[in-house]
């Protein structure tokens, strides 16, 4: 793998755990969304990672050969459809059902910060590959002196 190749790996980390991140933190500013824009309960979203896409027939030789990667990318952002939404007693609430409850978000709290850890970690490890690239390749251009 070349030097710019493993740079573009971590960056391909990078941006993916950032876009986490991002839609970690919405899950959280909704946590007590009981209505969107479309009058739905708001669902818990996750990231769905994939490794990069190998096209060519050269970089699949080459991938067969050295078996290395060319980073991640974002497949998609799903909604969490099998995690039960929260229901909570309060009939002076304006979203509460005939019964009196009222529909909160799948979101938990924990899980989410738990998730964000993880993900701050991840792309804390991915700067730490890219700067230790770049500090070799730095020593290699130094080695001319």
């Amino acid at each position: 793998m070349s030097v710019m190749g493993g740079m573009n790996v971590s960056a391909s980390g990078m941006s993916a755990q950032r876009l986490r991140l991002d839609i970690i933190s919405q899950n959280i500013a909704n946590v007590n969304t009981t209505r969107d824009e479309n009058g739905n309960t708001y669902r818990r979203k996750t990231v769905v990672f994939e490794e990069k896409d190998m096209s060519s027939f050269g970089n699949i030789l080459r991938y067969t050969a050295d078996t290395t990667g060319d980073g991640v990318k974002v497949t998609e952002i799903v909604e969490d459809t099998t995690t039960e939404m929260r229901k909570v007693y309060d009939p002076s609430h304006p979203d509460a059902d005939e019964d009196g409850y009222v529909t909160y978000p799948n979101v938990n709290t924990v899980q989410e910060m738990t998730d964000m850890i993880d993900a701050t970690r991840a792309y804390e490890a991915n700067v730490t590959a890219f700067n230790a690239t770049k500090s070799m390749a730095m020593k290699g251009l130094e080695v001319g002196k």
